[in-house]
């Protein structure tokens, strides 16, 4: 049974700390001049913090006339235009009116930017910032700011690592879905002989109060979209847009009361999968047709719908290859379907032949989402957005950036990152991304300016000349983010509850990427555990040097992969080099790395732009943290830093255990200052953790000092 009052649920939406407020007297009368389903919840959240406030209870007094207040001090929420502002941004201005009458103001053009500022002063109180005199002007930088959720309709979650679904459940055989996805998977779970033997039906998730405290946490940090489902649609997810469209409708209206969209992932093929044509050829005017109709019927239903996601012709789904047609073809057809009711499309861009021969070398998976999408630029319509993962392979703890986003200067673009940590230790292991994920959007592309800072005038003429700058970084690149969320039905949401701060971290950065990894980590520390001074210590120093500590006892400079096939977690060093998903790492008795340049290898550094395409083609200049991701090369190579490819290897691995053991004893000193149950289960946590990456470190050092005959020069064990 989950406790909803337990601090593992709060998040960081406790308000706990409200208590220790200089400004928590501005919570007792609050001015609304309207009132809808979105200022609801705003007003709702200042509840909350009123009733925290004090151990005696509060009475809130809400006034629809300024003239009402004589005195005092007050919030006031008005929709009003301003220059300044954009949708969804907000204003929050202090002003002393009188010696007994002071006012904070969250004015907004919309009810989201005023939801938004609601939840940015309440953080500003918990951190006792100083509020007097303040005037903060904040948009986003991006107006689409979206998770998406690898939910299946029964319950079970690809990639998921915190228990069930929150959104759907299997009708009667809910209460055993997480046994079901720690035994098999999320993804064999879906298999269609399973569902059958199942013999279930599906629904709605009965704690609709858990899916509102969780659009609740997202509308926290700015977060604008959900894409309710997985993106692999099966046969069954296929009739969320037919007879199980409810469902749907029922999470869509709960998620829009917080200023949230609702998107859906649809089946590419669903004319065919729901009996209706024998063809699902984007070209044809019956199918034209069909999906006119079908968005006719789906807007009927749920009018605030803000779109939907397809992944088409990559790991078996189908898609507008099957006909001959291309990406263009397919993604235009349902845009236009879309476009009469404001929808927009989400077309993923994880496109590649996952069946590959380890034999042929030149074949490079890397290559495939650039082939495939940069000739088609400018030709895809304007509702229509291409999301496009970090990296060109698969959310590994390192990578390059995609080359598509310094491509395609006339088409619009998402930012896929993931949440969920696949390849990142599972939420078993502390690893937080926020320093990865800033690294790749402050990476240049050094693109050509066209249509560079996105199709929002109204953002581009708000952005100084510092924000646009000369080197096209991802950030100024992209449209919007989007990320594969890692929540589930586990009482902390996340698994491991230190993975908070990842959704916490996505969330603020999706809305300005200009914010520290620092600044991220103090805040959530704060609003998630108050104001110790070793709680602060102790945590920062864990997360901010988390993601690094997993890359040195994982897989070495920008290699990827090395972990146990299907289910991703823990190392196999061999698992997939001979698979046929491009996953390869090309080891042999002299040396290791894939040779990506242009002169003797794949030619895929040739997909970047000048100056990146020499760099990354260089062997003298390419980054030490990607070497190996482009160029092949011995173990007595001599890095950057000034010691050998090997000895590299086994330095790296040995200092990621003791970086862990050193997690361990900082952790330790916080016994009996937080909360038990979150001290107990982190606790728990690191020493799976510590467990997993002697298992790295022992099995990466052992291999290549087998396959390479050096040994280590500091003459430590290795087996």
């Amino acid at each position: 049974m989950v406790n909803k009052r337990s601090k593992a649920y709060s998040c960081w939406l406790s308000h706990l700390e409200i208590k220790n407020s200089n400004y928590k007297e501005f919570l007792g009368n609050i001015i609304a001049f309207h009132k809808n389903e979105i200022l609801d919840s705003a007003l709702s959240e200042l509840r909350r913090a009123l009733e925290q406030s004090s151990d005696i209870r509060m009475t809130q007094k809400v006034y629809e006339r300024e003239e009402d207040i004589s005195d005092g001090k007050y919030i006031k929420l008005i929709k009003e235009a301003d220059e300044n502002l954009f949708s969804e941004g907000y204003k929050i201005k202090h002003e002393i009116l009188s010696e007994k009458k002071q006012m904070i103001t969250i004015s907004a053009k919309d009810d989201s930017g005023i939801l938004y500022g609601v939840f940015t002063l309440l953080r500003l109180f918990e951190q006792n910032k100083q509020i007097e005199g303040i005037e903060i002007i904040d948009n986003p930088k991006k107006s689409i700011r979206v998770v998406n959720h690898w939910d299946n309709i029964d319950g079970t979650i690809e990639r998921g690592f915190a228990g069930s679904s929150i959104l759907f459940e299997s009708c009667r055989n809910k209460d055993i879905m997480k046994e079901v996805m720690d035994a098999i998977g999320g993804i064999t779970a879906t298999s269609e002989a399973l569902r059958k033997a199942f013999n279930d039906d599906y629904k709605v998730a009965e704690d609709l109060g858990r899916i509102n405290d969780y659009a609740r946490l997202l509308s926290s940090v700015g977060i604008n979209g959900v894409v309710i489902n997985n993106t692999n649609v099966h046969r069954v997810e296929t009739y969320l847009i037919d007879d199980k469209i409810n469902i749907v409708k029922v999470i869509s209206e709960i998620l829009g009361r917080w200023g949230i969209k609702t998107y859906l992932s649809i089946n590419f093929a669903a004319p065919i999968t729901l009996g209706d044509l024998q063809t699902s050829d984007p070209l044809d005017e019956s199918v034209k047709e069909w999906w006119k109709k079908k968005a006719q019927f789906i807007y009927s239903v749920i009018p605030n719908l803000g779109g939907v996601m397809v992944k088409a012709d990559s790991e078996g789904r189908p898609g507008p290859f099957t006909y001959g047609r291309n990406h263009a073809d397919g993604a235009n057809m349902l845009a236009s379907a879309l476009a009469p009711y404001g929808g927009i499309l989400i077309w993923r861009c994880f496109v590649y032949n996952c069946r590959q021969d380890w034999r042929d070398h030149t074949i490079d998976r890397a290559k495939a989402a650039y082939d495939c999408f940069t000739p088609l630029d400018g030709q895809f319509l304007n509702n229509v957005y291409l999301q496009i993962k970090n990296g060109p392979m698969d959310f590994q703890v390192r990578e390059p950036i995609s080359p598509l986003f310094g491509a395609m200067g006339n088409t619009n673009k998402l930012m896929e990152f993931q949440i969920t940590q696949e390849y990142t230790g599972q939420q078993k292991h502390v690893c937080f991304l926020v320093p990865w994920w800033k690294e790749i959007l402050n990476t240049p592309t050094y693109a050509a300016s066209n249509k560079e800072e996105g199709n929002d005038e109204e953002v581009s003429s708000l952005l100084s000349d510092d924000d646009i700058g000369s080197l096209g970084r991802v950030a100024k690149r992209i449209d919007g983010i989007a990320a594969i969320v890692n929540v589930g039905s586990d009482e902390n949401w996340t698994g491991h509850f230190l993975a908070q701060a990842n959704l916490y971290g996505y969330g603020r950065l999706a809305w300005n990427s200009k914010i520290s990894s620092e600044e991220i980590v103090e805040e959530w520390i704060k609003l998630t555990f108050g104001d110790n001074p070793l709680i602060m210590k102790n945590i920062s120093e864990i997360l901010l040097k988390s993601w690094e500590t997993y890359e040195k006892y994982t897989s070495p400079l920008g290699i990827g992969w090395m972990v146990s096939p299907g289910h991703h977690y823990g190392p196999d060093i061999d698992g997939y080099e001979f698979s046929p998903w491009g996953t390869y790492h090309r080891a042999d008795c002299k040396g290791i790395g894939i040779d990506r340049t242009l002169e003797s290898g794949t030619g895929y550094a040739g997909q970047y732009n000048e100056p990146l395409k020499d760099i990354y083609n260089n062997l003298e200049t390419c980054p030490d943290e990607l070497l190996l991701f482009f160029h092949h090369v011995p173990y007595t190579h001599v890095l950057a830093l000034g010691k050998a490819v090997i000895q590299h290897i086994y330095d790296t691995h040995f200092e990621g255990l003791e970086e862990v053991e050193n997690y361990i004893e900082k952790w330790k000193e916080l016994e009996g200052i937080i909360d038990m149950n979150i001290y107990n289960q982190v606790f728990e946590r690191l020493y799976i953790q510590l467990d997993s990456a002697r298992d790295w470190r022992d099995q990466i050092n052992t291999y290549f000092y087998r396959m390479s005959g050096i040994e280590d020069q500091k003459g430590r064990k290795i087996y």
